[in-house]
């Protein structure tokens, strides 16, 4: 391209001026430098160059030691060496240490010419393809943070329509809604302490969040009934796991949460409902919930009875380790401090006493 800006290094002041004079003539601009070192204090000093042309035998730094200090500091600028016929092993060298092309000794004006310009070409193109990758990459990172908010708008409209769920399960039982987001919170901390990812404690969160949402299809005066149940009402009653999970598995970014559900009644050692699952045949999740919804059971009041302490809770828990809880889990529950918990609780009853809404848990 005319007006291109090129660096002539030789350390013959004849050849130098015959050089640039046949890139003069095809509208190329030139500086010349004796020697390497001279070439690279002009270089060093600001001067900006589109292509080095460079003799390889120089006395004060030849062609290669230019070609390796320019390389390093200057990798976009392209080199093109000029050597004799006798030292052509030496040019090849020169091209596997980063020259773009070499010269042959004695040359001519459009031999010169045509390799000047395509190595100048193959700089343009070079760039050009360095401009668009730049796009290309802050395309991809701009699609990708659309991706992100996007995402993240779909995961507030997961949660609002969890909310919602649990809103509709308050409308039938009011203590619902503290005692699953203790539960659910209990469960988070189990998971977390379990080192359990992130993803997989989000789904975990859900189906404990959720575990009663059967009950919505109980009928009130067996939901509500103050006094203790009949064998065909308990019967019915048990029946909100699987109603539970009939609910929720057919919205698709709940279905593994319904597993949870469906099996969040089941005990370790097979004597639970709806399946009588037993060991691991029951979802983690659900086994982790186990633990917590025990917890969260034994330490608040109950129309039957007053809350008792954490401690009793852990030795209940303890005690029926085998039986209703999973071993392993217990053994992570036990080495959990008990102001965890408080800590956790206090956060919920500081909001029903503000009459707030606390949003679903957040993992």
């Amino acid at each position: 391209m005319p007006n291109d800006r090129i660096l002539v290094v030789d350390d013959e002041e004849t050849i130098r001026e015959i050089v640039s004079s046949m890139l003069r003539g095809a509208d190329f601009q030139t500086r010349q430098a004796a020697s390497g070192k001279e070439a690279l204090s002009i270089l060093e000093s600001g001067g900006d160059f589109d292509l080095i042309l460079s003799d390889l035998m120089m006395a004060e730094m030849d062609g290669i030691a230019l070609l390796e200090k320019a390389k390093e500091k200057y990798p976009d600028i392209p080199i093109v060496m000029v050597t004799a016929v006798h030292d052509i092993q030496v040019a090849l060298k020169a091209l596997r240490d980063g020259a773009y092309d070499y010269l042959l000794k004695p040359f001519e004006r459009e031999s010169l010419l045509h390799v000047v310009r395509r190595a100048l070409e193959n700089r343009r193109l070079k760039r050009e393809n360095d401009a668009y990758r730049t796009n290309l990459e802050a395309l991809v990172a701009a699609r990708t943070q659309q991706w992100k908010t996007a995402m993240s708008d779909l995961e507030k409209s997961y949660d609002m329509m969890i909310e919602a769920l649990g809103d509709a399960l308050d409308l039938k039982d009011k203590e619902t809604e503290f005692h699953s987001r203790r539960v659910t919170k209990y469960t988070i901390e189990i998971a977390r302490k379990m080192g359990l990812p992130n993803e997989e404690v989000a789904v975990i969160a859900r189906g404990a969040f959720l575990h009663d949402i059967g009950k919505m299809a109980i009928p009130d005066e067996i939901l509500n009934k103050p006094g203790k149940l009949t064998v065909e009402e308990m019967d019915i009653m048990k029946e909100h796991a699987y109603l539970g999970y009939k609910m929720l598995n057919k919205i698709p970014f709940l279905a593994e949460a319904a597993e949870i559900v469906h099996a969040h009644q089941e005990r370790y050692d097979g004597s639970g409902y709806p399946n009588k699952l037993k060991g691991e045949e029951i979802p983690l999740g659900a086994r982790i919930f186990s633990i917590a919804d025990t917890l969260d059971a034994m330490t608040m009041d109950r129309p039957y009875r007053p809350a008792q302490s954490f401690e009793a809770a852990r030795k209940e828990i303890k005690d029926w380790s085998g039986r209703q809880f999973d071993p392993k889990i217990v053994e992570v529950f036990l080495g959990m401090p008990d102001k965890i918990w408080e800590i956790l609780r206090k956060d919920i009853n500081e909001q029903r006493q503000n009459e707030q809404s606390p949003s679903f848990p957040k993992v």
